[in-house]
């Protein structure tokens, strides 16, 4: 790469922050909106429309006429959907959640990314909010985290779930665990994907998402096929299930703590006992432009989320669970291709316990 392309690449990167609040503002303003409803209209009428200045409407439309998002007409004046018109409301909103995540939970905590790196601890928490310890708790706390973080978090699960359940296989009358399934949404969806009788799905987490884990389950009309156990996996592992399903759960911690959860789930099971696992992961080569998760999630889990963790490649999730007594009998790489509204690429290990 020469001098003048690397400084171009750097660009991208000084002015990065701010393409993304100008992109943002688009939406939240509602500009799309009003252009997805009235085509050609000018800077002046959506200004009108959304109740801002038309200089401001127009400065920021800029950056979408540039990217191709947004067209604009020189003859007319008016702005219309151009790439955002081909894609669906359903998907779009996928991402729109992702980014209010990203403004809401990251932008201020990434300004201490490094003291977060140095101390392994969620400095921007302390900083903003007077918090000590992560992200996952301090949910419990403070609403605008809880509502921005849980609302993309059930999203992921409502998107990713099902492509997870139809590609693992779940026998008939199984007794199945979803470790650190949260609120139910998990056993929820895996029962109703795989019901059969005598099929139980059991949700365990800390036991503060109990309650509104049963009233999940009572309002979805499963409460007789699924249920709750309260506990820190840190600590034990339920016994007398057949299958685990680990789910956006193993990319939070770096591999001392990956191999305490795999043997901790391979001492609670008898042998032939079954995992299922779902995990982001990044290529083998992560100068892959598919690769989006190396711009992510680093500064996520390590400065704003966990102070440590971070998604793995495939090969080495898979080289982990066999360290822990496992066997991986399947894998599956997820085709972002086939996964309309998925920015993030994920796989799927299924092993078994051995003797």
């Amino acid at each position: 790469m020469t001098a003048v392309a690397t400084f171009l690449r750097l660009r991208e990167y000084m002015v990065g922050p701010a393409r993304f609040m100008i992109l943002l503002s688009c939406f939240e303003l509602g500009l799309v909106d009003a252009l997805r409803k009235t085509p050609g209209m000018t800077a002046a009428q959506l200004g009108n429309a959304v109740g801002a200045a038309p200089d401001a409407v127009e400065q920021l439309l800029h950056l979408s006429v540039k990217e191709g998002f947004v067209s604009y007409d020189k003859r007319s004046g008016g702005y219309s959907l151009d790439a955002f018109a081909g894609i669906a409301e359903t998907d779009l909103r996928r991402v729109l959640q992702v980014m209010n995540m990203i403004k809401v939970v990251m932008l201020r905590q990434m300004f201490y990314l490094t003291e977060s790196v140095r101390t392994g601890t969620i400095v921007g928490l302390d900083k903003l909010y007077g918090f000590e310890g992560n992200l996952y708790e301090a949910v419990a706390e403070h609403k605008d985290l809880r509502e921005s973080w849980a609302t993309m978090m059930d999203d992921v699960t409502a998107h990713m779930d099902p492509w997870f359940l139809r590609n693992v296989h779940i026998a008939s009358g199984s007794q199945v665990l979803d470790l650190a399934g949260n609120t139910g949404l998990g056993a929820i969806m895996t029962y109703r994907a795989k019901a059969s009788p005598g099929l139980r799905v059991t949700t365990f987490d800390l036991p503060e998402k109990e309650r509104e884990c049963l009233e999940n389950f009572r309002a979805q009309g499963v409460e007789k096929h699924c249920s709750f156990i309260g506990g820190d996996v840190f600590e034990s592992v339920p016994q007398g299930f057949d299958i685990v399903l680990i789910k956006h759960f193993l990319d939070m911690f770096d591999r001392k703590d990956v191999l305490r959860i795999l043997n901790g789930v391979n001492r609670a099971l008898k042998v032939g006992g079954q995992i299922n696992i779902l995990v982001p992961v990044y290529p083998d080569d992560v100068r892959e432009s598919s690769s989006v998760g190396v711009d992510l999630f680093p500064a996520y889990f390590l400065g704003c989320t966990m102070g440590q963790g971070g998604p793995q490649k495939l090969a080495t999730y898979r080289k982990w669970v066999e360290e822990c007594g496992f066997k991986v009998t399947r894998t599956v790489a997820q085709d972002l291709a086939h996964m309309p509204g998925a920015l993030i690429a994920h796989g799927i290990l299924c092993a078994t316990k051995v003797a």
